[in-house]
């Protein structure tokens, strides 16, 4: 099919398909937060069993990312995500009408195959939009990851609170299926591929490289982080990584261009692009625990799940809010600055959080400042890896920083429930974690922010010139 631009149609439609794709998909990761105490009992199975429900998707996210932005550079973008679409559609259905455990964590790791939707989409803006209207696509798309998260889960609460469970991959079917039909009819292909060979065997490299680390980071706490299954996964996946990363070098067409990702800009941005996913995700994990501790503990604010989940809601909001102030940050003064400007109000979010932990409002407006920061650093990281790369390569490579966020929210995720099972009490049939348990996960999450600060003075201030968008221009391939 001959491309077509489609800014013919117009540039807000294409960011609108785009941005609520991607809503979409963001809404995967917390569909079910709000019944994981009731998974066991759900899918007739142990808590170790039904935690793969969870850990399905978080696998499969991680693994297709930057695969799927190969395909996109390769094969088409507008071809990956009608695929990844129609992989949350039918991963949706098989959750929808199954109450056993297989098909719901097959279902959930398809729903999780789909995030390619994320890097390929923004990529996608790049390649069709007006050089003027990129930045400020590229920042909504990017806080539109946030307001999935944020708005998904007491829309998720309400339906389990007041409906059959199934509803709630019912709703994401049929959100799936919509997206689906709008990429379908609204999208044309984009002009820019990189036709060439498929590394499959870099594809199935990382795959298991990946799989051994993240799996031993997210059930290293159930299994215990001495124990030989987490030891041996640790240790198999740095191996099979480094011998991945050889093939990647001498192979003539690779899934991952290290040489590209070696670069300084590049590197850096990834490395900050993993610390704002950290920081991120303590939010996530941490202030549900605490608005729903028990208020006899003296400072559990004995909360509800969906009171917990609307008072988390604004933060989704205030992250598409400032989505604007991010993209003229950086058109007026860089994509280095926005992405520092960014790292700096996460950490300070944490500081007033540390004075502000004994009312719920107190919590929500500490969630909202951190918001405001990932909102603003979160469309930084395309920008700069966009303006390092040929454009043939803006999908792949926006795949790999996508995967550095995931492995920054999944390294979040062991750190935090590790540290907040070290420090905790019994309160009745439960245990709580205590009030220092919760202050040293903002300390530790406001580190991560101190340190992505210092990565981000690391990525060399000098760009190539601009356009419009804010995005510098890569320099001509052959310079290259």
């Amino acid at each position: 099919m001959p491309a077509r631009d489609d800014r013919a149609m117009g540039s807000g439609t294409v960011t609108a398909v785009i941005t609520l794709s991607c809503v979409v998909i963001s809404l995967m990761q917390t569909l079910i937060v709000p019944i994981i105490p009731k998974l066991p009992q759900l899918l007739h199975t142990g808590a170790a069993n039904a935690s793969w429900a969870i850990t399905a998707t978080l696998l499969a996210a991680a693994v297709v990312t930057p695969i799927a932005g190969r395909l996109g550079d390769m094969f088409g973008k507008r071809k990956v995500i009608l695929a990844s679409l129609v992989l949350v559609v039918v991963g949706s259905v098989f959750c929808a009408v199954s109450d056993s455990l297989v098909p719901v964590v097959t279902g959930r790791a398809l729903q999780g195959l789909a995030t390619g939707v994320i890097p390929v989409g923004i990529s996608f803006l790049r390649d069709v939009l007006p050089a003027e209207r990129v930045g400020g696509s590229v920042a909504l798309v990017s806080a539109a990851l946030g307001v999935g998260g944020a708005v998904g889960l007491p829309v998720s609460a309400a339906i389990v609170q007041y409906a059959d469970w199934h509803m709630l991959f019912w709703l994401s079917a049929v959100l799936g299926a919509v997206c689906l039909a709008l990429v379908a009819v609204l999208l044309r292909e984009s002009p820019n591929q990189s036709p060439g060979r498929f590394d499959l065997v870099g594809a199935l490299g990382l795959a298991a490289g990946l799989v051994c680390l993240l799996l031993a980071a997210t059930k290293g706490s159930g299994w215990g982080w001495t124990s030989g299954s987490t030891l041996g996964l640790f240790a198999g996946g740095v191996t099979v990584l480094i011998l991945w990363g050889a093939y990647e070098l001498r192979v003539e067409q690779p899934l991952v261009d290290l040489r590209v990702t070696a670069r300084r800009s590049v590197l850096f941005t990834n490395l900050a692009s993993l610390l704002v996913g950290f920081s991120m995700y303590a939010t996530s994990l941490v202030l549900p625990q605490l608005l729903q501790s028990p208020s006899g503990t003296g400072y559990g604010l004995g909360q509800s799940t969906l009171a917990a989940g609307l008072a988390l809601a604004p933060s989704g909001l205030v992250m598409m809010a400032f989505a604007p102030l991010s993209a003229r940050i950086t058109a007026r003064h860089g994509a280095r600055t926005t992405l520092l400007t960014g790292l700096c109000v996460i950490g300070a979010g944490y500081g007033v959080g540390l004075a502000l932990m004994s009312e719920v409002w107190q919590i929500i407006v500490m969630s909202m400042i951190v918001s405001a920061g990932v909102g603003i650093a979160y469309a930084a990281s395309p920008a700069l890896i966009m303006g390092a790369v040929p454009v043939t390569k803006t999908a792949s490579a926006n795949g790999v920083n996508s995967l550095m966020r995931s492995i920054g929210t999944s390294a979040s995720s062991a750190v935090m429930a590790a540290m907040l099972a070290a420090m905790s009490i019994q309160v009745g049939p439960v245990s709580v974690p205590t009030e220092q348990g919760f202050r040293m996960t903002y300390v530790v999450a406001m580190l991560a922010a101190v340190v992505g600060v210092v990565a981000t003075l690391l990525i060399p201030r000098a760009q190539p010139a601009t356009d419009r968008s804010g995005i510098p221009s890569p320099a001509p391939a052959a310079s290259r």
